[in-house]
């Protein structure tokens, strides 16, 4: 069961680690140029394609970090997996508290000061990510290590 959740947690984490950096860097910053007319329905389209798409990866990852905080493998301690939660949950803080408010907000209709905050913002999940990845980067290494 382990080993299969640390697969589930690194494909879930590398996949929303290129998703963050396509957020961060492409979609959210070309909120501002879509005509006023049609950001409403551009945005509800945006929010429903991207939920499809990112909520069973959040779910495998969480899933899958909780399992490995609770039963890591045998051959690591367990401060890295907890960390990897920790970070986890950090990141659906950040979601829930600071990017899902503010997409409420910009539903409404574009706000420029929203937008700025969303972008802002958003640099933290985009680096609890990476550094999710390179943690688990460290894992795989040491792991390789001890088959070797």
């Amino acid at each position: 069961m382990t080993g299969f959740a640390l697969v589930v947690n690194v494909a879930s984490t590398l996949a929303l680690i290129g998703l963050i950096w396509t957020v961060q860097l492409c979609l959210y910053p070309l909120f501002r140029f879509v005509p006023e007319p049609h950001f409403r329905a551009y945005h509800q389209q945006h929010s429903r394609n991207i939920t499809i798409l990112v909520g069973p990866l959040m779910l495998a990852e969480l899933m899958s970090a909780i399992l490995l905080a609770v039963w890591p493998p045998a051959e690591m301690g367990r401060w890295p997996f907890t960390c990897g939660l920790a970070l986890v949950l950090l990141v659906w803080a950040s979601t829930a508290f600071v990017q899902v408010p503010l997409h409420g907000d910009l539903g409404a209709g574009f706000s420029a000061s929203a937008h700025r905050r969303l972008v802002s913002t958003n640099w933290v999940r985009t680096i609890l990510w990476t550094a999710r990845g390179v943690l688990l980067g460290w894992v795989a290494l040491q792991l390789a290590r001890v088959s070797i």
